[in-house]
């Protein structure tokens, strides 16, 4: 398949977590689609749950534990299941959510939020999420991915079934625009490096690159892949790369490499297999390595990309299992453990009902931060706001050292907290209530104020 060559990455290797680290006990929603049904961000992950009302169970990283229906606190408040849902890259707390009601969600998840304590057990008194800070409604049918922007703040793109993209500015509650050139559902929807464009994937095997702000399509692959199955799409960071998987006319899975100068051929096709599962690539771009993970697979395979022929290198023997794959997502890099040389992590959704995580490390002697195997990353900050975004702003994403005895102070400013209309009407009864037991007591003091 791939070939192999010299690389600091190619010892990476994944064990089998241990029981204790894995989150267990999981009725997993029942809707199909192209989804990761996992999303996580450095300190909290999400999955979607059987029942009524869209449940979603948010649990800490550091806190595996045994999942109790009825017991454990969730969160819930859509009239639909819930299709899929987006962590904010600049809040570990801002969680969005996507339903069939064709409504989309935001939540804050409280700083105090432990649903499971530190000894695995369900942490009593603990009550669950029902509020939502802001609801986004637009849709004409049931909303279907969800994608953040990514150095812009609070921009979020959702796609339906509807067959439109929407562009919101989640903090003003409105929607920025609407890219309605889609003849089909949409499988995939990925933005580029600086979030100028974003690019779709469709059942009518196309694969549209549009420019944001404009909603207009620049560039088109007429056919990406030749089989059924569902198409996803990677940019590959700045090299104006992308890359696809999908299955061939003989049901064969493959990857394919398109430079977005010239998308009437690949650069490279490379086949992997002849599983029926979908292909999910997760890519790191600060280290090129890409983790391909099937649905249905037990398997997850690593290879290096380099922008030039053959392009891909593989890496070791990735991870092996005998536990098939539901879905999956990658940790930012800022929840990782550096210090053990853990250069990714990825969360496995099994059709158990389990939440696995897997860690890759490149084995090290030395206990010093290795500064070749982890270059800068981007950090918690965004590059610029969303009205500087859409009036034309196009920044990098902005960079951070994962050295810790760097870290002190970089992500130190104070994060603008959204609070619902619920939460702000019960503040300024409080406030309303507190004043009029002062003007009783000034009052009853005989002492004069401006009422």
């Amino acid at each position: 398949m791939f070939k192999i060559r010299t690389s600091k990455y190619r010892h990476v290797f994944c064990d089998a977590p241990k029981q204790n680290m894995t989150h267990t006990g999981f009725r997993l929603s029942t809707v199909t689609g192209d989804q990761q049904y996992i999303k996580a961000s450095a300190k909290y992950f999400a999955v979607a749950l059987f029942g009524g009302g869209g449940v979603v169970y948010v649990g800490r990283h550091d806190r595996p534990g045994r999942f109790v229906q009825g017991a454990t606190p969730t969160l819930h408040g859509h009239h639909g299941a819930i299709l899929d849902f987006e962590w904010n890259p600049f809040d570990d707390s801002m969680l969005a959510t996507a339903s069939e009601d064709t409504t989309i969600k935001i939540w804050n998840i409280p700083e105090e939020w432990e649903p499971i304590d530190a000894r695995g057990a369900n942490k009593a008194g603990g009550s669950d999420i029902t509020e939502s800070m802001v609801d986004l409604v637009g849709h004409a049918k049931k909303v279907n991915l969800l994608r953040f922007h990514p150095t812009a703040s609070n921009v979020l793109a959702s796609t339906s079934s509807d067959y439109t993209v929407k562009l919101w500015d989640v903090e003003a509650a409105q929607e920025f625009s609407t890219f309605d050139d889609m003849q089909d559902l949409c499988q995939d929807i990925v933005w580029d490096c600086k979030g100028d464009n974003f690019a779709t994937s469709c059942k009518d095997k196309a694969v549209r690159f549009v420019d944001a702000r404009e909603s207009k399509v620049t560039a088109k692959i007429v056919q990406a892949h030749d089989g059924l199955k569902g198409v996803k799409v990677v940019y590959m960071g700045e090299t104006g790369k992308v890359l696809t998987t999908g299955h061939s006319r003989a049901s064969g899975r493959e990857v394919k490499i398109w430079d977005l100068k010239n998308l009437d051929k690949p650069l490279h096709s490379e086949k992997i297999d002849t599983a029926a599962g979908v292909l999910m690539p997760l890519y790191d771009v600060d280290t090129n390595v890409i983790y391909l993970c099937g649905k249905g697979d037990g398997n997850i395979r690593t290879c290096e990309f380099e922008d030039k022929n053959p392009y891909f290198h593989k890496l070791g023997d990735g991870f092996r299992s005998t536990t098939a794959l539901k879905g999956v997502c990658q940790v930012p890099k800022r929840g990782l453990d550096i210090m053990k040389c853990e250069t990714a992590r990825l969360l496995k959704v099994t059709n158990e009902g389990q939440v696995q995580p897997l860690s890759f490390y490149v084995p090290r002697k030395s206990d010093a931060f290795q500064t070749d195997i982890f270059p800068n990353t981007a950090c918690a900050n965004p590059a610029h706001t969303a009205d500087e975004w859409y009036a034309g702003s196009s920044k990098s994403p902005e960079l951070e050292s994962l050295n810790p005895s760097q870290q002190g102070g970089q992500n130190g400013a104070a994060k603008k907290k959204f609070q619902s209309v619920h939460t702000l009407t019960s503040q300024l009864k409080k406030a309303e209530t507190r004043i009029s037991y002062l003007e009783g007591k000034l009052d009853g003091a005989g002492i004069e104020y401006d009422k």
